[in-house]
């Protein structure tokens, strides 16, 4: 084998190296994206669990508010419960089938 050739051969397997290592880097950061993406997609399961328990507790507190709320809001309660007694009834319809 030449000179050059050697010489060619060393550089070759230091540039072979460095690919071989900086695949490893990448396929390590790879995996903590990954874990990362899915403490993320927990995260967001949480937070829209949370926010739809949020709406569910202002709906009841303007409920609740209408209910103790002026002559004109009882109105709008008289509406929600007649909505409610309606559900309830669809309820008991499924549950006699």
């Amino acid at each position: 084998m030449t000179e050059r050739e050697t010489v060619l051969l060393v550089e070759f397997k230091s540039k072979l190296d460095k690919l071989i290592e900086l695949h490893l880097r990448m396929k390590k950061e790879k995996q903590i994206f990954i874990e990362e993406q899915s403490q993320l997609k927990e995260q967001v399961r949480l937070l829209t669990f949370q926010n739809e328990e949020l709406i569910k507790k202002q709906e009841e507190l303007k409920f609740a508010k209408s209910l103790l709320g002026a002559d004109d809001d009882s109105h709008e309660a008289k509406l929600k419960i007649n909505r409610i007694v309606r559900e309830i009834d669809k309820c008991i319809a499924l549950l006699n089938k």
